[in-house]
């Protein structure tokens, strides 16, 4: 950031989409703590910081009356631990527009923080309604957009509002030019050899990145449900499987450029099968590609465990996206975790990682192994985004 600050409303765009508990208590901070960084600076440079978020989708999870459930969705649930990581006073203003916003920013002086209430309480946010954008970029002599978790949403907050302000009074926060450019190190400048490790459920959700990852990757491992789909379509016997039957000829071709590529595709050797989708099914460790009939994998087995933390430890640059298999059940959450740990080993012994995507963020927290991952993305749709190719609007607002 090579703002002045100093004197300055500086109107920042954060990603404050926390977990909240039945009590409305934060249960993963993370996205909070990664915003500290830049609100710190700021403030150290002598300017009055006044942030905004989304928080859930209020308007689609509305009351039976049709209204929203402000009580769910307002982000006076987060000015506590907030106020905790900043040991700051947190202020905090019940709307995001209007009368009562204009006066808590004009009685704001440097060192103050101000928390506006949640953008989406306002349907004009998603729309990126100009005016409603206007009136945000009113508040303030300066924009930061810090909230990479929201750079690939087109809405007021994130995009919209950085029009209304001239190039040199805009800038990236810390998080975001930490996301940007760990993300370019992967896409265009990795050491070698680059290994890619992409699971969940179905190759749709991933056919980009996996067309923009043959282009660079040395190897390549797929996991999770997704992987039987390419099992079934190189001959497998995939039983119950969740398999993309009309994603078949995708695989294939998938796999035809891999070898035309020279790029190595590893898919799971064994599985850990189970008689139906439940948390205390049966269970069993069976080849891949000899799941019977009434039967499903679930995860991928130790063999693959093995073989996949071989390929991984051979990387110099490591690209992790999705789990290995149904992560949320503990029966099956061996196989992301095992590629977890095999991320972090490869880390301490040299090599650049990045890990992006709810489940495989998730894995890296709940085994303590952030410290051991060269950086751990905040944005799950937005880095997917990122990688594959995409232009992501909060980005090119700020860079134009």
């Amino acid at each position: 950031m090579k703002l002045n600050f100093n004197g300055k409303r500086v109107l920042v765009r954060v990603d404050f989409n926390v977990p909240l508990d039945n009590n409305y208590a934060v249960t993963d901070d993370t996205r909070l703590r990664a915003a500290i960084p830049t609100i710190e600076h700021i403030l150290a440079e002598g300017g009055a910081v006044i942030l905004m978020s989304h928080l859930g989708r209020p308007g689609k999870e509305k009351n039976k009356d049709g209204s929203i459930d402000r009580e769910r969705f307002t982000l006076k649930h987060v000015v506590a631990e907030l106020g905790s990581l900043l040991d700051r006073e947190i202020k905090f203003v019940g709307d995001t527009i209007g009368t009562a916003v204009q006066e808590a920013v004009a009685a704001l002086t440097g060192g103050d923080i101000l928390l506006l209430e949640n953008t989406r309480f306002y349907p004009e946010e998603k729309k990126g309604d100009q005016d409603f954008a206007q009136q945000l970029a009113d508040l303030a002599d300066l924009y930061v957009n810090d909230a990479f978790g929201s750079a690939h949403r087109a809405h007021a907050s994130t995009t919209t509002v950085a029009t209304c302000f001239p190039p040199e009074s805009k800038s990236f926060g810390f998080l975001m030019e930490k996301e940007v450019s760990n993300a370019q190190r992967v896409l265009h400048n990795p050491d070698k050899p680059l290994v890619a490790i992409v699971g969940g459920a179905k190759v749709s959700d991933k056919i980009m990145l996996l067309e923009k990852l043959l282009e660079s990757v040395d190897a390549l491992i797929i996991g999770g449900a997704m992987a039987y789909t390419f099992i079934k379509a190189t001959g497998g016997d995939v039983g119950n499987s969740l398999v993309e039957e009309d994603k078949l000829d995708l695989a294939k071709n998938l796999i035809g450029q891999a070898n035309a590529a020279g790029v190595e595709l590893f898919l799971p050797e064994d599985s850990i099968a189970a008689d139906d989708f439940r948390a205390d099914a049966k269970c069993q460790e069976i080849s891949s590609s000899e799941i019977p009939e009434g039967w499903m994998g679930l995860d991928i087995g130790p063999k693959a465990v093995a073989r996949f933390s071989e390929v991984i430890a051979g990387g110099k640059t490591i690209l992790w996206n999705g789990p290995m298999g149904v992560f949320e059940m503990e029966a099956f959450a061996n196989g992301t975790k095992g590629v977890a740990m095999a991320v972090a080993q490869a880390t301490r012994a040299g090599a650049f990682s990045l890990v992006g995507g709810g489940d495989s963020v998730a894995a890296i927290n709940m085994l303590d192994l952030g410290d051991s991952i060269s950086h751990v993305s905040t944005g799950g749709g937005a880095m997917l985004e990122f990688l594959e190719g995409k232009e992501l609007p909060g980005i090119a607002a700020i860079e134009d």
